[in-house]
């Protein structure tokens, strides 16, 4: 490894300082929106993508402008919770300072603005800072937001491992002072800055670390480098199994690259989390592959030296042996949409927000109905890795009040499918310069049309299927956890993925490439009769599709994916 060629983004970490570049000075320029040479990718280490409007992008070539340059901002929210006066204040700002108005909710449990304009991008990060947030590390190559499972029922459990959550997120952060500098005026210190963790260089990719409490999958597990599932007894949590080398992204033409499941490494107690968890950090950061992105995420380290290898090698940085695995079961990784009760008597109301995008829309006031909980829930929010929201702790008094404003803002919709709350897609077009076709625009249209397949056959409103849309291979709807998995290829046209199940276990396989949307519903249409016609009680349309002889299994990502 050593002997290859260092991939440049190597040289940019290299250089920039710990992650200072010459963003400040970028800033200062007037004659462009854009952030220039090395400070493109830097600012990703700060939580920000540079981004343009792509829709309008030739339009404003024949005038002879730039492309419209803007931010897109992803916080860093541990767990998702959020309090209503944190909403108001991030809902008061999209509305003023945004290209779009709207907040989006993400997978990675979080909220985005997009659309934010430079001179607009310092006054952001200071308002997030007033009340309590920032965006340190939630992207480039460090460990991101990380992930933990929205459990409104089992209150004091989730707790626990909402607050383990905060504290992996806070020991794996990048240590450098450039956010507070840059961002927040922070004083420059004299001193030299270190990385104990991350390294000088930060990590070799992206690293993504999740908390997850079964029987709940929400955070799809195999679709992260890290998770710790929580292992309970008597309702209180003693310690957690880990997986380690899940991954979902993978390059168009390039059989190197492959999703991947997580290996199950066993368990651990609680007092050896953060140390197991830097230990895994620490062991990809120096083995981890700096010559070929595209081969640098830990799933690819894990099969170049052997699971066993990488894990005896965590044992020996972090000090701890790792133990059987305790027995766990993963049944479902939707979100409880509408009421549900915890333990504590409080209640807690879920919301499904369709592709996670609250704006206010013709008849639909999402966004202002949200702000309208905020100024009277006492509780917290929580958003989920499904897009979704949830208002948690609400009193039986308040219950009738906070559902009557949902109601009356279109956050409530008793007309919405099973079918719709399971299906997902990544942002895309017009705004993710990676996107090769449609996925947010298009997923509505695209589900209506399963559910009117779905009614063809006679099966019930209770049926789905999983169905997720992105618009390039990186991943980030994850359509490689799905039943039905669509990844762009093309402006209107997708690879067809099958053979995914309902609990997130198993990644499924290219049924057709590079294929319409015509063809991809026709042959839905016929797999779904198949499976109304042919299914085994209780059996799920990916189950049904691998056992059918119909799509192979995945179970070995890196020999079966292609085969």
């Amino acid at each position: 490894m050593s002997e290859q060629k260092l991939a440049d983004n190597e040289r940019l970490k290299r250089e920039s300082n710990f992650l200072r570049g010459t963003i400040v000075e970028d800033l200062a320029n007037p004659v462009t929106g854009a952030f220039q040479g090395d400070n493109f990718q830097l600012i990703r280490f700060h939580g920000m993508y540079q981004q343009d409007d792509r829709d309008i992008r030739a339009e404003r070539a024949k005038q002879k402008l730039e492309p419209l340059q803007n931010v897109m901002l992803r916080a860093r929210m541990p767990g998702g919770v959020i309090t209503p006066s944190q909403w108001l204040a991030i809902d008061k700002f999209a509305a003023e300072h945004s290209l779009y108005g709207s907040i989006r909710l993400t997978t990675r449990q979080t909220f985005q603005f997009h659309g934010v304009l430079k001179p607009n991008i310092k006054l952001m990060h200071q308002t997030l800072n007033k009340i309590g947030i920032d965006s340190i590390a939630t992207a480039g190559d460090v460990n991101r937001n990380v992930l933990c499972t929205t459990n409104p029922i089992e209150s004091e459990l989730h707790q626990e491992a909402y607050e383990w959550a905060k504290k992996i997120s806070e020991h794996l952060l990048p240590k450098t002072r450039a956010y507070a500098e840059i961002w927040l005026d922070g004083e420059k210190l004299e001193t030299t800055d270190e990385e104990p963790i991350l390294g000088s260089t930060y990590l070799p990719r992206k690293f993504k670390t999740t908390v997850v409490i079964p029987p709940q999958n929400d955070v799809d597990v195999h679709a992260n480098d890290l998770n710790f599932v929580a292992i309970a007894d008597e309702g209180k949590l003693v310690g957690f199994n880990v997986l380690v080398g899940g991954g979902l992204a993978m390059t168009h033409g390039d059989k190197s690259t492959y999703p991947r499941r997580a290996d199950d490494f066993g368990f651990i107690s609680l007092e050896n989390t953060l140390a197991v968890a830097e230990a895994v950090v620490t062991t990809q950061r120096d083995w981890g592959n700096r010559s070929n992105r595209k081969n640098a995420k830990t799933k690819y380290t894990l099969d170049r030296v052997g699971s066993d290898v990488f894990k005896a090698e965590v044992e020996k940085r972090a000090g701890v042996a790792f133990t059987a695995s305790r027995p766990y079961e993963f049944t479902d990784r939707g979100d409880r949409i509408g009421w549900v009760e915890g333990i504590d008597g409080k209640y807690h109301l879920a919301l499904f927000i369709e592709n996670g995008r609250l704006l206010d829309f013709p008849n639909k006031p999402l966004k202002t109905g949200m702000s309208e909980i905020a100024k009277v829930h006492k509780g917290d929010f929580r958003m989920t890795a499904n897009q979704n929201i949830i208002v948690a702790g609400v009193p039986v008094a308040e219950k009738e009040r906070i559902e009557k404003i949902a109601r009356d803002h279109g956050l409530i919709d008793d007309g919405v499918t099973e079918q719709r709350k399971n299906s997902m897609a990544c942002v895309s077009l017009p705004t993710c310069p990676l996107a090769m076709a449609e996925a947010e625009r298009f997923l509505p249209d695209f589900v209506t049309d399963i559910e009117g397949i779905l009614a063809k056959h006679q099966l019930g409103e209770e049926e789905n299927i999983i169905t997720r849309v992105t618009g390039c291979p990186n991943g980030c709807g994850r359509a490689m956890l799905a039943e039905i998995g669509l990844v762009g290829k093309a402006p209107g046209r997708y690879n067809l993925h099958l053979g995914g199940n309902r609990n997130g276990t198993r990644v499924p396989k290219m049924y057709k490439e590079n294929i319409t949307v015509a063809q991809i519903l026709a042959d839905i249409d016929e797999l779904v009769g198949r499976w109304a016609r042919e299914r085994e009680e209780n059996e799920g349309f990916g189950d049904f599709t691998v056992r059918a002889g119909i799509i192979a299994p995945v179970l070995v990502s890196k020999r079966d994916f292609y085969a």
